[in-house]
């Protein structure tokens, strides 16, 4: 009988084993998947960045051309 539950217990023990492992590998695939998207959300910051200051240079000459023009009071 006493063997019989050492067994048991055993059996149980390799299963909630091999259940950690997979715990661990799925983990661990979601930890890289989450970097990969902080990887991502920073490029996206970058660019719009880049935009904005693009943007801004253009609104500077046009205001200088409207200027020039006549467009608007100076």
């Amino acid at each position: 009988m006493t063997e019989n539950v050492e067994n048991l217990i055993l059996e149980q023990l390799g299963l909630i084993r091999g259940e950690n492992a997979r715990t661990h590998e799925a983990l661990s695939e979601l930890t890289q998947r989450v970097g990969s998207l902080e990887t991502q959300m920073a490029n996206v910051h970058t660019d719009l960045a880049a935009h904005s200051l693009r943007l801004d240079r253009v609104s500077t000459r046009l205001d200088r051309i409207e200027k020039r023009l006549g467009l608007v009071d100076a």
